[in-house]
């Protein structure tokens, strides 16, 4: 009877151990679709529309994982999450990952126990300010009230530029972007801090957005990249490597317009990275038509940025850092072999 009850213990401790190892690949299977969190209201990277469908940059990315691990862009549901929110939702296994603008950081990545992947935008913290203040450089902001996301680096940011610069500022910071938007647009703050790119995603969708302009400086380095948990290797390189398929794509000139006809390349590392050759989606868990189904759904990163914050969207942001390495920018895929 002893040993019989030894036994049935080993066996539920085994299988409570085996359930605590269980990644979150097989959750995410098991559910049938992507937990992700995204910015509710910056127009060009995560917005719904006037339907209530998902639009910009990031959900994109959160689309190209979902289409990676299912072969399906669509099953993936989003999380509006406030800067506040967004760590510890991804922390709590709330979401399976983060795609919100979210800067690279060595305290991120140690103290709040996470990993950032390939960064899907570059970018650099800024000043929005109304035309009408007359102010043609973030010198002149002494004691200038402004409005600022709290939790975020471009807090911690904005603190540090105005006192290496020995100039008073007034904070006035307000936890949800588009309470925070409204905020400035209504006159409370003198000027608007935060990434460039939001900034010019905000001015966007302003009720006049000729009457305000982008201060010259940019006081920050901002790598923005999807995040995961520590500890969860095959969902990191996943989620990692999802990102580099976009960017290879756009260096093979894989789009979805032609993908079909890329299928019968004698390119041997094309026909690797789509599958006519197998191999590489059985190194990650998924499918040897991954990368297919991601630029056949999605885009290539190129396609993404255009559709969504280039210059012939609202936003009229230029590649610049955001080009392929071969066209001056930083988007570089390491080799997918």
């Amino acid at each position: 009877m002893k040993t019989c009850k030894i036994f049935v213990a080993c066996i539920s401790f085994l299988a409570m151990a085996a359930m605590a190892m269980a990644g979150t690949l097989e959750d995410v299977k098991a559910r049938g679709y992507v937990k992700a969190g995204v910015n509710g209201g910056v127009f060009g990277f995560s917005m719904p529309d006037d339907k209530g469908v998902w639009k910009g940059l990031d959900v994109d990315t959160a689309k190209a994982v979902a289409a990676a691990v299912f072969g399906d862009a669509s099953k993936v549901k989003f999380s509006a999450l406030t800067a506040v929110q967004r760590l510890p939702a991804l922390q709590s296994k709330e979401i399976d990952v983060l795609c919100r603008n979210t800067t690279q950081t060595l305290s991120r990545e140690t103290k709040s126990g996470l990993n950032f992947v390939q960064p899907n935008y570059y970018d650099g913290q800024g000043f929005l300010i109304p035309k009408a203040l007359g102010v043609k450089s973030a010198k002149e902001l002494e004691g200038a009230t402004v409005c600022v996301l709290p939790g975020t680096t471009t807090e911690m940011n904005a603190a540090d530029y105005f006192r290496a610069n020995d100039m008073k500022w007034n904070p006035v910071v307000i936890e949800n972007t588009a309470e925070l938007n409204k905020a400035f647009f209504a006159g409370r703050c003198d000027t608007l801090t935060s990434d460039m790119s939001q900034l010019a995603a905000q001015r966007s969708v302003a009720p006049n957005p000729a009457d305000y302009e982008l201060l010259p400086e940019v006081i920050s380095k901002e790598p923005l990249a999807p995040v995961v948990r520590h500890g969860d290797d095959q969902w990191y390189d996943i989620v990692n490597w999802v990102m580099m398929a976009l960017i290879q794509a756009e260096e093979f000139g894989i789009t979805s317009e032609n993908i079909d006809k890329m299928l019968d390349s004698d390119n041997p590392g094309i026909k690797r990275f789509l599958g006519v050759t197998p191999g590489l989606g059985e190194l990650l868990g998924l499918d040897n038509k991954w990368a297919y189904n991601i630029i056949k759904q999605v885009g290539n990163y190129g396609e993404i940025f255009e559709r969504n914050v280039g210059p012939d969207t609202a936003l009229g942001l230029p590649r610049g850092l955001n080009a392929l390495w071969t066209n001056g920018g930083l988007m570089y895929a390491s080799p997918l072999r």
